[in-house]
């Protein structure tokens, strides 16, 4: 699991005119993109997006302290949150079959990704866990393919 301290931002609705007229909304996005590239983040797919959004500064900390954690049922959407993560970190998209994604309230905003390979087909091993392949072969397992690790090749 890694965190990414960005603040996520929607994809806004493009326009022919957002090459010329700089809209906010466009403006954040494009800095959004600038953030997440340079900080190489990493979306294979299966995995899970938590987008932790920011809390307001004004509201009193008795509501930080009760809505920290919870799930964030306001806009911006979840779909459109996706779909700027997706185009920053992929030119083309269309390869990314499984994304579980949530969006929750927090006192400092980010952006969490675990990545939840599949397990190898032949053994059952995980990222997390590949003891049985230690045992058979003396050393850690590697993915040669989605779902089958390199001990059962």
């Amino acid at each position: 699991m890694t965190l990414y301290r960005i603040t996520p931002v929607p994809k806004p609705r493009m326009t022919q005119r957002d090459k010329w007229q700089k809209r906010p909304s466009v403006l954040r996005y494009r800095a959004f993109k600038d953030q997440v590239r340079l900080r190489r983040v990493v979306l294979d797919p299966p995995c899970r997006v938590v987008f932790w959004m920011p809390m307001p500064a004004s509201w009193p900390e008795a509501k930080k302290a009760k809505l920290d954690g919870t799930p964030h049922l306001q806009r911006p959407d979840n779909d459109n949150l996706q779909k700027a993560l997706l185009d920053a970190v992929h030119l083309d998209d269309s390869h990314v079959w499984s994304i579980h994604a949530e969006k929750r309230w927090a006192r400092k905003a980010g952006i969490e990704i675990e990545l939840t390979g599949d397990p190898c087909r032949v053994c059952g091993c995980t990222d997390e866990d590949c003891s049985q392949c230690v045992e058979k072969t003396g050393a850690p397992c590697a993915w040669v393919e989605p779902g089958l690790c390199s001990a059962c090749v």
